[in-house]
């Protein structure tokens, strides 16, 4: 008999990096994520060349949908939003400087998370759940009961479930 042997699991980290990069799905995913990466870097030091380096952690990059040449801005509040617009312009001149592609820059502010959460009610009545029969099934259980036969097995266990479910 002639048994392959198995392959060897002791593969580093950059042996799957290969892998991911060329893999047909997963490498295009990665391929995008490097450049985001490099995008927010190269955003990063051309805010700091304007001297707004402190607002580069608020911000999210990314290209729009449209174009690859129109960057989106995603930011948390208005006064960053207004402070990026005044200042478009050089942004764009000092990213086409480190080797980033833009023609336009649009600015968006992002949806604030909700201030309310919904939480369980604490003052209201539990709902308990039903223990035994209501007035009306055990008295339909006991018609039935006194219609069988003393001896009959149905008879023993609609007593025995009489008995477990009496309130």
């Amino acid at each position: 008999m002639n048994f392959s042997l198995k392959p060897t699991r002791k593969q580093t980290a950059h042996d799957w990096l290969d892998y991911l990069r060329e893999s047909n799905g997963l490498g295009s995913i990665l391929a995008k994520t490097e450049d985001l990466a490099k995008l927010k870097v190269s955003l990063g030091k051309a805010l700091d060349k304007l001297g707004l380096d402190q607002i580069q952690s608020k911000i999210e990059v990314g290209w729009q949908a449209g174009g690859k040449e129109e960057l989106f801005l995603l930011v948390s509040n208005a006064s960053m939003a207004a402070r990026l617009q005044q200042i478009l312009p050089s942004l764009i001149n000092e990213l086409g400087i480190l080797g980033v592609r833009c023609t336009a820059i649009k600015v968006k502010i992002r949806p604030a998370p909700s201030q309310w959460e919904i939480k369980p009610r604490s003052g209201d009545k539990k709902l308990d759940t039903p223990k035994g029969f209501n007035e009306i099934a055990k008295k339909s259980w006991e018609d039935l009961l006194g219609k069988l036969a003393p001896d009959s097995e149905l008879r023993k266990t609609v007593e025995r479930l009489l008995q477990n479910n009496s309130k």
